[in-house]
């Protein structure tokens, strides 16, 4: 085993350690719901779930509002009455998503021929070609030593086509006020039917002024969106191919 190999494998056997590991608890949560289907997530903080993070985006000087002595308007309200929209840390809103993408087609095609043909041999190398019968077999021609001829073809064909469609409204909770006045929301949604798990979490950073008179924003105002859509249960595990094969996908070269 050379030096160059010893790496390769080494990140192998990690990466395959981490798949085994990964394919054993899962086993074991999926052995748990036999019978039961998936279980619904307990509701809580969403600032307190692991990986969550502040966000931290560029923000202009602070500036104190200008003060109206006798004014019946008050610095940064949109109305003389009080506002029933979503402001503060913990408020609730719901966020309208809805994505209709137009149908996409892509379509490729290669088509690749190549041939070789080589040959090596040693005529004269300083006098000792003639020495070289005492070396090599009395059937072997020294200036035709090797020859080797190779030939490759390749046709590669591929076509994409791709329509998506979703319609969705999701509560989301005000988690943080950034310095500017803009808020970063937070929801997620969990629908159990028979053996599935349906889950939908929206998260991103929306201005105040882009929520509606009925408390609500579309997903389109919604900076640095993440919206997912998912499921675990019975039908995402028959649908998705065994960890096995995703290794072997991942690993193999060709």
């Amino acid at each position: 085993m050379t030096a160059r190999m010893r790496p390769i494998l080494t990140r192998t056997a990690v990466v395959v350690a981490a798949v085994a590991s990964l394919a054993a608890c899962n086993a074991i949560n999926r052995l748990s719901e036999v019978g039961s289907g998936p279980q619904v997530s307990g509701i809580s903080n969403p600032t307190q779930r692991p990986g969550y993070q502040q966000v931290s985006m560029p923000m202009p000087q602070p500036a104190a509002p200008p003060q109206n002595a006798n004014s019946l308007w008050r610095p940064g309200s949109r109305a003389f009455f009080k506002d029933q929209r979503a402001k503060d840390v913990g408020d609730i809103l719901t966020v309208s998503i809805e994505i209709s993408d137009e149908n996409a087609t892509f379509t490729t095609s290669l088509d690749r021929t190549r041939e070789t043909e080589e040959s090596v041999g040693i005529a004269n190398l300083l006098g000792f070609e003639a020495s070289l019968s005492k070396v090599l077999p009395k059937a072997v021609d020294p200036a035709n030593l090797v020859g080797t001829t190779g030939a490759s073809s390749a046709v590669n064909a591929g076509s994409t086509g791709r329509t998506e469609a979703m319609k969705a409204n999701v509560a989301a909770v005000i988690t943080q006020i950034l310095p500017n006045g803009n808020l970063v929301i937070a929801g997620r949604q969990e629908i159990r039917v028979n053996f599935e798990l349906r889950e939908l979490t929206v998260q991103g950073i929306i201005r105040a002024e882009d929520i509606s008179s009925s408390n609500t924003v579309t997903y389109d105002k919604i900076a640095e969106a993440r919206v997912y859509y998912g499921g675990r249960g019975v039908a995402s595990d028959v649908s998705q191919p065994r960890y096995g094969q995703q290794v072997l996908d991942i690993i193999l070269p060709f």
